[in-house]
């Protein structure tokens, strides 16, 4: 290996590694202010990516069916708790007309706009947009269906629910998009040469996107009361609604920007690799991976954590590309290990 092999398995490395810090720290958000090991988080890559694509295909996307299908349930749910609440009845009649505004009217709408115009040729951020406002919208509703009843449930109830979601978004990905992979348009077809060294636009707008997005993450969670809030949900779930803040409210957020980091990461890498129904939890696991190194709990960590995964990943694809996955999960083991040893051990509270 020279330095010209060096610096292109860097490149890939690093394009890589954004993409799985994005999801990482989707990942160590949802945990610490849930506790649920979100394993679906990879479904969200994928429905964006196949979204964006079947869009770019001519084709209105099957996903809005899907959000049609969560609004209603999600309506249904939330209206029988209300009627049967007696606290809630008083006010039944705004309440369920809220409900019916976020969980038909909306959806119903996005629906009929992407059905009149999805398959029409828009400008490329005009079908990112409408990506978005198809894919962003599952989190939270999915968040309500399947796991604000079992809040309080232990984390090993909450892992086995993550595990039966997962199964169920990768069936109803392949009803929606087929067994066929895609690709999307680049955002840039742009090259620059630095000395030996080509680098891609689109691997400089994936690089550029994930600054940015961690950089807005920074600033949320520092800067703006809903940040704060879920900084202290994380820290203490009791604590936190002791003092009037909302959990129920701050596990929707999380699934919300998880939904919102996904989906992104999916538009992002779409251009680079052909994308499957199954192939988001592939790339989920690995920014699991480096939410592990971080502890589930760091965010600068799990970013780093990601950074070092795409660069194994890149590297080891030059030596040994028949056992690079084995190689990536492999790092699993010891920092497993070293956390084991290092840190305390607390039963979780009944």
């Amino acid at each position: 290996m020279d330095l010209s092999i060096a610096a292109i398995l860097a490149q890939d490395g690093i394009t890589s590694g954004a993409i799985y810090a994005l999801l990482a720290l989707a990942l160590v958000l949802v945990f610490s202010v849930t506790r649920v090991i979100f394993i679906p988080q990879g479904e969200f890559v994928a429905y964006g990516a196949l979204t964006l694509a079947a869009m770019q295909a001519g084709h209105a996307p099957q996903t809005t069916w899907l959000l049609l299908a969560m609004g209603v349930l999600t309506f249904v749910y939330d209206a029988a708790v209300v009627l049967r609440s007696p606290d809630l009845r008083s006010m039944a009649a705004r309440r369920l007309a809220v409900l019916a505004a976020k969980y038909l009217l909306f959806p119903v709408a996005v629906h009929l706009l992407v059905q009149q115009y999805g398959g029409q040729p828009l400008p490329m951020l005009v079908q990112v947009a409408v990506t978005l406002l198809i894919v962003v919208p599952l989190g939270p509703m999915l968040y309500r269906l399947a796991y604000q009843p079992l809040a309080e449930a232990s984390t090993l109830v909450l892992l086995i629910v993550s595990v039966g979601v997962h199964f169920a978004l990768v069936g109803l990905g392949l009803v929606m998009f087929g067994a066929e992979g895609s690709r999307t348009n680049p955002f840039s077809e742009a090259r620059f040469d630095v000395g030996s060294l080509s680098v891609s636009g689109q691997s400089l707008w994936v690089v550029a996107v994930s600054g940015l997005l961690i950089a807005a993450l920074y600033f949320f969670f520092e800067r703006t009361l809903q940040g704060k809030a879920l900084r202290a949900t994380a820290v203490n779930r009791l604590g936190a609604r002791l003092v009037g803040i909302g959990t129920t409210q701050a596990g929707r957020l999380s699934f919300t920007l998880a939904a919102a980091l996904g989906a992104l990461c999916g538009v992002l890498i779409a251009p680079l690799t052909t994308v499957y129904y199954e192939s988001g939890f592939l790339v989920g696991l690995k920014g699991f991976v480096g939410a592990i190194v971080g502890g589930l709990a760091s965010y600068p960590v799990a970013a780093l954590g990601a950074l070092l995964v795409g660069l194994l990943e890149s590297y080891s694809s030059f030596w040994a590309s028949a056992f690079k996955e084995v190689i990536v999960f492999t790092l699993i083991i010891p920092v497993l290990l070293w956390r084991s040893l290092t840190s305390k051990h607390v039963e979780e509270e009944e």
